[in-house]
């Protein structure tokens, strides 16, 4: 059962982690050199940053900067092992997973493969809008962007380009508002000296949030704060509006107002994905798993979900905790902390704050104390993404390009690259 993932025959006892995001590279790398053989699987050789995306996705920042090869975290720790491969199914009672690559047997098993986009139901949104929760979509959309200037400029009809010219970003969230506001700068100071020959008064940016507010996970002043900002940036935002149906073609709005859309970018949602042979009763709201203080899966032995793909209800957070990073790498702490000395320690989570940025010198943060925005906020914003990002290099960078962006309002890396198809 085990030849296939040639992992070696040491006694210990094994610990395997299910995704490479936040909370699974941060339990693996608080295991190195523990008493436990760690094997890491997820279905992609790299950790992505999440928070980063919509730069990719607006040409400001390459993937390779938002990514960092998962070997090259454990090379230099002999009791950490990374298969890349996908997981299909978990056997709690027999304790083991079954991958694309065979089968695994486990002392502990932690799932954390975080969520995914949740478009509630509708088939055609999901068909034909375009989400945001991976590398690969983040470039997927740099490509329908650049695709619809270059189609704009091919066409003399003033409808088409309008509608080729236009983005429509559903959810007014951390992802939607700062997405936004990336694609109006381009419009505003980059698209124009690269297609003289359109009109961008013709190009429309519309935020659509069902909800009364934008981020509605931050205080009610960084709501109003961006909305502000991405107003003077000017986006169109339309609070209080749901989006009914999406073809491809036309959107749909609830009060049966439709719209010509060629890109629509759907970030209103996300929820977990159920995982064969974990009985129904252990899932809750989102497709979330529920946990106990210790983030063990309530009524299995010995399997921990954390992060985005755990719920674990307290006082203060009778939903779950929100889907942050910090929440995932805080509960990774203690895990890891649990699993090296065998206590069962419950986890309190300490909000460290919430941030989101808009555009040049506009960002908003709420502290626990306290909540501001503009400038201070914004270069606040920078220096904690920046000392996230995993690799000194990346880091690096990062920094190269937005110091480059900022002085010259400007980013070289409108690059559309297409996969390649044999004739």
């Amino acid at each position: 059962m085990e030849k296939s993932f040639n992992l070696p025959a040491n006694g210990k006892k094994r610990v395997v982690i299910i995704g490479a995001g936040f909370a699974g590279l941060k339990l693996a790398r608080n295991l190195a050199g523990s008493q436990y053989q760690v094997v890491m699987i997820d279905k992609r050789n790299f950790h992505q940053f999440q928070p980063l995306f919509y730069q990719v996705a607006t040409s400001g920042l390459e993937p390779s900067n938002i990514s960092f090869p998962i070997r090259k975290i454990f090379q230099k720790h002999t009791n950490l092992h990374f298969r890349n491969t996908e997981l299909l199914e978990v056997k709690p009672h027999e304790k083991t997973i079954v991958t694309q690559a065979g089968e695994l047997s486990y002392d502990k098993l932690v799932i954390a493969t975080g969520v995914d986009t949740n478009y509630f139901g509708n088939k055609n949104i999901e068909e034909y809008g375009i989400s945001m929760k991976s590398t690969a979509q983040a470039i997927n959309l740099r490509n329908r962007i650049l695709e619809s200037f270059e189609a704009a400029i091919l066409t003399e009809d003033r409808k088409e380009q309008a509608k080729q010219l236009s983005v429509v970003i559903v959810g007014g969230g951390p992802t939607g508002v700062e997405l936004s506001g990336a694609i109006a700068e381009l419009k505003s100071y980059v698209l124009p000296k690269d297609y003289p020959e359109l009109d961008f008064s013709r190009m429309k940016i519309r935020l659509y949030e069902a909800a009364p507010r934008l981020l509605n996970g931050m205080s009610e002043k960084a709501g109003k704060d961006a909305f502000k900002f991405l107003t003077q940036l000017g986006v169109e935002v339309h609070l209080n509006t749901k989006i009914l149906d999406y073809d491809g073609d036309e959107m749909i709005l609830e009060d049966g107002t439709s719209y010509k859309v060629q890109n629509l970018v759907w970030t209103a949602g996300v929820g977990g994905k159920r995982i064969n042979r974990i009985p129904e009763e252990h899932y809750v709201r989102g497709n979330r798993l529920a946990v106990d203080r210790t983030n063990q899966i309530k009524g299995l032995n010995d399997v921990y979900a954390l992060g985005d793909i755990a719920s674990m209800q307290t006082e203060k957070y009778a939903n779950g905790h929100p889907q942050v990073a910090q929440v995932a790498i805080q509960q990774a702490r203690l895990l890891s902390r649990n699993l090296v000395k065998d206590t069962t320690e419950q986890f309190e989570y300490s909000d460290k704050g919430s941030m989101a940025t808009i555009g040049r010198n506009m960002a908003v943060v709420d502290l626990p104390s306290f909540t501001f925005s503009g400038v201070i906020a914004w270069f606040m914003w920078l220096v904690v993404h920046l000392m996230a990002i995993v690799g000194v290099k990346n880091r690096l960078f990062i920094f190269i390009n937005w110091a480059q962006s900022y002085f010259s309002r400007d980013q070289s890396l409108r690059v559309l690259i297409r996969p390649f198809k044999k004739k």
